[in-house]
């Protein structure tokens, strides 16, 4: 048996003091008070000092990082990936592809599906960002890659998407829809141009979908013209992606959509490219160059290419700035991913029988002091 001790542990309805985490193998055994406990029989002791235990974050949209982005070609581009993630508290992700040609895609998927097997952060799967979206909203999505949805491009690939983006109002009708679900496909609504009268009538026979990034490439909300953001904010089966780095969302809007959402319907993302983790400089993303400074990752056109912030900051900034419960925002980068993609019965929280996909978290900065991967430390600062 090995045990966390001294630890504030976050569970998904409170922070839990006084408690010792055990686990054995790569799973979580108990959690019982700390004088119930004798340390004597434990033949690990992970001493935490005050910092936070929380179960490790799931990035369900992250391009790249640390050089390396999910298109690239290169096949140590994904095992880096999950090399390095553990150092933002990341333990499961979900690479995320480009609107590109179909078998620049495709290529990508059949890493990915290669790469789930490696070690590091656990790949769950894919998701598709595109290339069945918008032009008027393309963001930093090339436009001559953009194509008409085709369930046949996702059809080979049902064990390894996990998430599509898509413009629903250019769906020819719901077949698209249906499919995904037959396949467990999580559709996200994103880089569209739909009205609200269009996502509320499109989305409306699903138990719930996504909304990508919201706030960021698509229709805005507007007194007379609720747009996507208004049917977001208001329908309970949308689950809301929010990017916080206080650059493509601000810190007041993160504040409103935690009242309007509340803790079950908002996911915490990077949508990080491979600029994050590195200095400022010129970089890529989806064929196009992307320049980073101060903080920020542009084309050269100004439109904005991503986040560069790592998990653990976005993590942060939503805490101070919604002024929610520690445990309600862990839970949007934890438990809400878990149960949205099906692995909730192993991950996104600390609780005996769940895979021991740990992190520890100072408090005062709220950095990655340690990370533990199916009971193996994988990262310490």
């Amino acid at each position: 048996m090995k045990a966390i001790i001294n630890g504030r542990l976050v569970l998904p309805d409170t922070t839990l003091d006084h408690h010792v985490l055990l686990y054995e193998g790569d799973t979580i055994a108990d959690i019982v008070p700390q004088d119930a406990v004798n340390l004597d029989n434990c033949e690990t002791v992970i001493e935490a000092e005050g910092a936070f235990v929380m179960p490790g974050f799931i990035n369900e949209h992250i391009h790249g990082c640390a050089g390396v982005d999910t298109m690239d070609e290169d096949v140590a581009a994904l095992p880096k990936m999950q090399q390095v993630l553990p150092a933002t508290g990341v333990t499961s992700f979900l690479p995320t592809t480009m609107t590109y040609d179909r078998p620049r895609i495709e290529a990508a998927l059949q890493r990915i599906r290669q790469a789930k097997r490696n070690p590091g952060a656990r790949i769950l799967g894919a998701h598709m960002e595109g290339p069945f979206i918008s032009k008027t909203y393309k963001g930093a999505q090339k436009e001559s890659n953009i194509s008409v949805a085709d369930f046949s491009w996702l059809e080979p690939y049902d064990d390894v998407v996990k998430i599509i983006t898509l413009a629903p109002e250019t769906l020819q009708g719901k077949a698209f829809l249906e499919a995904c679900a037959k396949h467990d496909i999580i559709v996200s609504v994103g880089h569209s141009a739909a009205t609200y009268e269009e996502v509320r009538s499109i989305m409306a026979d699903c138990p719930f979908y996504h909304i990508t990034h919201l706030f960021n490439a698509m229709t805005p909300l507007h007194h007379r013209k609720p747009g996507i953001v208004g049917a977001a904010l208001l329908d309970p089966h949308a689950h809301c992606e929010l990017i916080c780095d206080n650059l493509h969302v601000h810190p007041a809007a993160q504040e409103l959509v935690y009242h309007m959402k509340g803790q079950d319907g908002i996911i915490l993302i990077t949508d990080s490219l491979r600029a994050c983790l590195l200095a400022d400089g010129e970089s890529e993303l989806g064929g196009q160059k992307v320049f980073v400074r101060n903080g920020e990752a542009r084309l050269a056109d100004g439109t904005l290419a991503g986040s560069i912030a790592p998990m653990h900051e976005v993590v942060h900034h939503f805490f101070v700035n919604s002024k929610a419960p520690l445990h309600e925002v862990v839970a949007m980068a934890t438990v809400n991913p878990a149960r949205d993609l099906g692995v909730c019965d192993r991950l996104g929280s600390l609780a005996k029988g769940k895979l021991a996909d740990i992190v520890i978290i100072s408090p005062d900065d709220f950095r990655v002091k340690k990370t533990l991967i199916g009971g193996e430390i994988v990262y310490t600062a």
